[in-house]
């Protein structure tokens, strides 16, 4: 006799290949339609006359609100706790390094392509350890430093080696290359700091992950508007978007991807650990370079194939060998009296 459709459902909900299936599909589907459009957004001009949209910090003010409104939902949904758990300036130092992150990640596109951004975010384990190492202070293994020091050579030849028709839609040469890879260090070291301290909340406070997001993004709401009132780019923003109303669509599509992706990224790490989580990474990076040359006719040369293998290499034996780095006895002490006892449900 078959099982009523109510049963198969839960007993799929309950399957862990299942599970898995659906936060892959989530994660890679929203942050592969993320990366296309960003790169459309910030590279492809729009309109007869080729107008290039350049207000970088417009986007993340987009992306922002529409996080903040849909965790605010979802709190207030769930009955969850709306006031803050943490004081709000640390709230706000996670709301400026990500503000930072974001722009630069947005800024380095008008100067080098997506596939050598892409790339170029797979170093950001070294900022990571050095955050970790400063502010968490975590003991890493000699084998940890070594694919550290691999991903950056192979992220190094990437850059260093570009075909000669992937080139700058702002400026061209050197000069972009410099001010594209410096923009990429930016991104990096603020990344490093958001994750690092995020990491760091959480385990100091008993912290649901919506109240974190909610307040993050509701500080970064309001530095990035005043951001764009401050270089007055608020108004010359709207009158972009407002002639163009493909771009405006676009903006729109690219803020709801994000959202969803931040509580896609939420459910996978909740369910499946950091270790499976940055596998589905790595993939997905691999496979937005593929989509990316292919969609953008990005050309890639012989030595940005070799830094390509050396890095995905490196980063898929790591997470094969890797080993949890393992905190400092004061650090275990401190967690035990700081951290009460949480429910994961």
């Amino acid at each position: 006799m078959a099982e009523p459709p109510s049963q198969l459902i839960q007993k799929l909900k309950e399957n862990k290949l299942f599970k898995l299936s659906f936060a892959v599909t989530g994660i890679m589907s929203t942050l592969l339609i993320y990366g296309v459009l960003q790169e459309k957004i910030m590279r492809v001009p729009y309109g007869p006359n080729k107008e290039f949209f350049k207000y970088s910090l417009f986007l993340v003010f987009c992306n922002r609100i529409s996080t903040s409104a849909v965790s605010a939902a979802i709190l207030l949904g769930s009955k969850k706790v709306l006031d803050p758990v943490a004081p709000i300036y640390k709230y706000c130092a996670i709301s400026v390094s990500n503000i930072l992150t974001t722009t630069c990640q947005y800024e380095a596109l008008k100067y080098v392509s997506f596939p050598v951004q892409t790339l170029a975010k797979c170093a950001k384990m070294i900022p990571v350890m050095i955050w970790g190492t400063a502010i968490m202070q975590k003991k890493y293994t000699g084998k940890d430093y070594l694919f550290a020091i691999l991903v950056t050579i192979g992220c190094s030849i990437f850059i260093l080696f570009p075909a000669a028709g992937d080139i700058s839609p702002y400026s061209r040469g050197r000069e972009s290359t410099v001010w594209g890879v410096s923009l990429m260090i930016g991104y990096l070291g603020c990344d490093g700091f958001t994750s690092t301290f995020q990491d760091k909340l959480f385990k100091g406070y008993d912290m649901d992950i919506h109240n974190q997001i909610f307040y993050t993004t509701l500080c970064s709401c309001m530095i990035s508007f005043t951001g764009l009132i401050l270089q007055g780019n608020l108004f010359l923003a709207i009158d972009f978007v407002s002639r163009h109303n493909d771009c405006f669509i676009d903006i729109i599509i690219l803020s709801t991807v994000a959202t969803i992706s931040q509580f896609f990224i939420s459910y996978t790490i909740r369910n499946f650990g950091a270790l499976t989580f940055a596998t589905i990474m790595t993939t997905r990076q691999l496979v937005s370079i593929l989509l990316s040359c292919v969609w953008f006719a990005h050309p890639l040369t012989a030595e940005q194939l070799i830094g390509a293998v050396i890095v995905f290499g490196s980063i898929y034996s790591k997470s094969y060998f890797r080993s949890k780095p393992k905190p400092l006895p004061s650090e275990e002490a401190e967690n035990r009296a700081v951290s009460p006892p949480r429910n994961n449900a």
